[in-house]
C-alpha cells in the first residue's frame, strides 16, 4: 500500500501558482521534500492535510481519502508548532489524550525525557527548537502510521537533528509506517531519506528513489567547449566562470572517456534549479 498518492494537484493563489503536483510514498519509506524558501513545500503539505483545498486533482492517504477518523493515523508537525501558550507539558498531554484515541503517556514521557524538555515551564517561554521537540514528542505518541512532518529539524542542534533522524530509521522498520518530511538542511534528507522530491517555484522538478538519483547523475568538470558540445538533455545544470565549466550530467547520456565524480542531493537540487 501506498502512504501518499498524490495526483496532480494543484492550487493558485494572488502571484503564487502551485503544480500540477503528482508523487508517491510507499508505505515503510521516508520521502524528502526540498525547495527554497517559497518553493511550495508547505503548501503541498497543507493541501495533503486538508488545511486548504486544491483548485484540481487527488490525495489518498494511508489508500484512502483524509477524513476526521484518519487524522487518528497521521502524525504532524508544522513549521509553526501550534500549542496553547499558557499550558505546562502535562496540561498539554491532558488534552493530547482526548484528541487521538492511541495516545500513548508512557511514549509520550520518554520523548520528554529524551529531548529534555522542562515541565514546568509553560509553552509561550519555549525556544523554537523546545516547541518542535514538543510537537515531534506529540507526533511520535499516538500510534501513527504517517508521519507528515515540516522543517522539523530547523531550530535544532546538530545532535538533536541527528537523533531525530535515528527516531524516523526506527518508525520506518516497521513497514507498514512512513514519513513526508521536508526540510532546507538537505545534507539532513540525503542522511535518512529512500525518496526525493524537488519543488521549485511550485513546479515539481522530480521525485525519484535517492540511490537511483546517486547513480544516475554526477559532477562534471570540464571546458565551456567541452559542455556545449554534450546533448542538452545530458546536462541538468551548469555554471560557467572564467576558470571553466562545471555541471550536472546524465551520466547515461556522456562519453565515458569524462572524469564524473559523484553528486551530492543539495548539488542536484542547486544546479537543477538554477537552470529551472
Amino acid at each position: 500500500m501506498n502512504a501518499i498518492e498524490i495526483r496532480n494537484i494543484a492550487k493558485k493563489y494572488k502571484g503564487f501558482s502551485l503544480g500540477p503536483v503528482s508523487l508517491t510514498l510507499p508505505s515503510g519509506c521516508i520521502l524528502g521534500l526540498i525547495g527554497e524558501n517559497g518553493a511550495g513545500k508547505t503548501t503541498t503539505i497543507k493541501a495533503l492535510l486538508g488545511m486548504n483545498r486544491p483548485d484540481s486533482g487527488e490525495i489518498s492517504l494511508l489508500g484512502q481519502p483524509l477524513s476526521a477518523d484518519l487524522r487518528n493515523e497521521i502524525g504532524v508537525v508544522l513549521d509553526e508548532v501550534g500549542l496553547p501558550e499558557n499550558l505546562h507539558i502535562r496540561q498539554i498531554e491532558k488534552i493530547m489524550k482526548y484528541s487521538f484515541r492511541n495516545w500513548q503517556s508512557d511514549a509520550f514521557a520518554e520523548y520528554i525525557k529524551k529531548f529534555n524538555l522542562p515541565e514546568n515551564k509553560r509553552f509561550k517561554t519555549f525556544s523554537k527548537g523546545m516547541k518542535m521537540k514538543l510537537g515531534l514528542a506529540i507526533a511520535l505518541s499516538h500510534d501513527a502510521k504517517l508521519l507528515v512532518l515540516d522543517e522539523p529539524t530547523a531550530g535544532l542542534d546538530p545532535l538533536v537533528r541527528e537523533e531525530l533522524l535515528d527516531l524516523l530509521n526506527d518508525f520506518t522498520r516497521d513497514e507498514g509506517h512512513a514519513v513526508l518530511i521536508s526540510s532546507h538542511i538537505v545534507s539532513d534528507l540525503e542522511k535518512v531519506c529512500d525518496y526525493i522530491a524537488f519543488l521549485h517555484k511550485g513546479q515539481l522538478m522530480l521525485c525519484e528513489e535517492k540511490d537511483r538519483l546517486l547513480e544516475q547523475y554526477g559532477f562534471l568538470q570540464t571546458t565551456e567547449e567541452n559542455l556545449n558540445a554534450l546533448e542538452p538533455d545530458a546536462i541538468k545544470g551548469r555554471r560557467v566562470t572564467q576558470y571553466g565549466a562545471e555541471a550536472i550530467v546524465d551520466r547515461t547520456r556522456v562519453p565515458q572517456t569524462f572524469d564524473i565524480r559523484p553528486v551530492t542531493i543539495e548539488e542536484l537540487f542547486v544546479y537543477m534549479a538554477k537552470e529551472g
